[in-house]
């Protein structure tokens, strides 16, 4: 008597064409992202599988799928290459991981604004953009890897964001083509503010094709360190400087002592124990940067001009935002990292404050960026000297309780994560509307539970 066959087997059957991934290990690791960044998920996380993983390249491939998965009741999890740090692309119910990355064509490049599929590598896309004399607004310190679509869907700013705010602020997204999950999938277009109806839900509400992104002009940055011998001097800098209207910047980084010492790559540059701010200027503007530097007892360490970066291809970009993170985790393995925001025009002293309540605890990580509403403040990316999930969760609390707000990054939960809780009725109806059926990754919602 024949053995039944499985769901996933008979995906294999009815669509050999697709270019289906079968090696345990290769399965494993594409089930994988950096949640290890968290000891709190790779130990809910490290043993979770996806059953099947697929590449497609053409819509009509991805159609083909989506169908059979919606007709079989198999779940899907998105991915790109997986550079998020939440699980976002961990499958918790098995079913099939969906990688985009073969999915990468530029649609098209135009004064402003750009379109691509989801799956481009978003350092390829910018390659294209920089040919017209524009970049993107918002990129992470992952662009090498990280993809436009996994930006879309998992992260939040990145390089670019001192100016243009965080890549949900109206304006940097203006639309997105994506498919819904039925066993007939229907192309949508939406624009706007319906299309981040879709952002940072970690692809659990709807499968984004392509996406229409807002673009900047782009500018010779000249990248530099400045250190300084006392907390309070760099920090005033890192503000003055984010600050300074007449300076054109896309990224300004204040490392409070002792992250420094854990940026091994660059320790020739970062004298032991000092504290740091990192910036790309306009090399136009080098020289009132000078000036601030030297009003606040700062000395110039690190200085590549554009032409000097581009010839070398090494970039300070990848030692800001989580790439902090991971150059410290190199160093230190104990280590973990906290998501804070604090109070435009507070932001200051909060950041004192918080350094003061959990020295030597907490090391302070700060990125200067714009908020949804255009204020200038600041996001930090602190590590964490990890003892106990219980005292992790103490130090959440505490600085709550003080004004801080922490987007939790040791939980899977979209929701859990985010400090407002509940996600509002459009976002809810999005969902329903994408993915009736509810295998877009399951779980990472409260309402759509596991469901095997």
């Amino acid at each position: 008597m024949n053995a039944p066959v499985s769901p996933i087997e008979r995906l294999h059957l009815e669509l050999p064409e697709l270019d289906w991934i079968t090696d345990p290990s290769r399965i494993a690791r594409l089930s994988q992202d950096f949640a290890w960044f968290s000891p709190v998920l790779d130990r809910q996380l490290k043993d979770k599988r996806a059953d099947a993983v697929v590449r497609p390249r053409t819509e009509e491939e991805i159609r083909s799928l989506v169908s059979a998965c919606a007709r079989m009741n198999v779940p899907i999890t998105i991915r790109g290459s997986g550079t998020g740090n939440y699980g976002q692309t961990t499958p918790l119910a098995g079913g099939v991981v969906l990688d985009m990355t073969g999915y990468n064509a530029v649609q098209w490049v135009k004064p402003g604004a750009a379109r691509a599929q989801a799956g481009i590598r978003l350092g390829e896309l910018e390659k294209h953009t920089k040919a017209s004399g524009q970049e993107l607004r918002c990129i992470p310190s992952t662009y090498r890897s990280a993809t436009l679509g996994g930006l879309f869907g998992g992260g939040f700013g990145g390089v670019g964001s001192i100016n243009y705010g965080p890549l949900g602020a109206p304006g940097n997204v203006l639309g997105l083509r994506a498919m819904t999950i039925e066993p007939e999938p229907q192309i949508v277009e939406l624009r706007g503010a319906e299309a981040l109806r879709m952002h940072h839900l970690w692809g659990t509400n709807g499968l984004v094709l392509e996406l229409e992104v807002a673009l900047a002009p782009a500018h010779p940055w000249l990248e530099s360190l400045v250190v300084f011998d006392a907390f309070d001097k760099a920090l005033a800098f890192g503000n003055a400087l984010a600050n300074a209207p007449g300076i054109e910047k896309r990224e300004v980084a204040f490392f409070a002592s002792p992250v420094p010492d854990h940026l091994a790559q660059l320790a020739e540059h970062l004298p032991k124990g000092c504290d740091a701010v990192l910036s790309l200027v306009d090399e136009t503007s080098e020289s009132t940067m000078l000036e601030l530097m030297q009003a606040h007892g700062g000395t110039m360490s690190y200085r590549k001009t554009a032409e000097e970066v581009r010839k070398s291809n090494r970039t300070l970009m990848e030692f800001t935002w989580n790439h902090t993170t991971l150059h410290a985790l190199k160093v230190d393995k104990s280590l973990t990292y906290l998501q804070s925001s604090f109070v435009p025009g507070q932001h200051v002293e909060q950041i004192t404050a918080m350094e003061k309540l959990f020295a030597g605890e907490v090391l302070m990580h700060v990125e200067f960026l714009r908020n949804l509403d255009g204020l200038l403040t600041c996001s930090a990316l602190q590590l964490v000297r990890f003892t106990t999930e219980e005292r992790l969760d103490e130090i959440i609390r505490m600085h709550r309780e003080r004004g801080v707000r922490i987007n939790n990054p040791h939980t899977f939960i979209v929701e859990d994560g985010k400090a407002g809780g509940a996600l509002p009725q459009e976002i809810i109806a999005m969902k329903k509307r994408f993915d009736p059926q509810g295998l877009l990754n399951p779980g990472k919602l409260r309402d759509w539970p596991v469901s095997r």
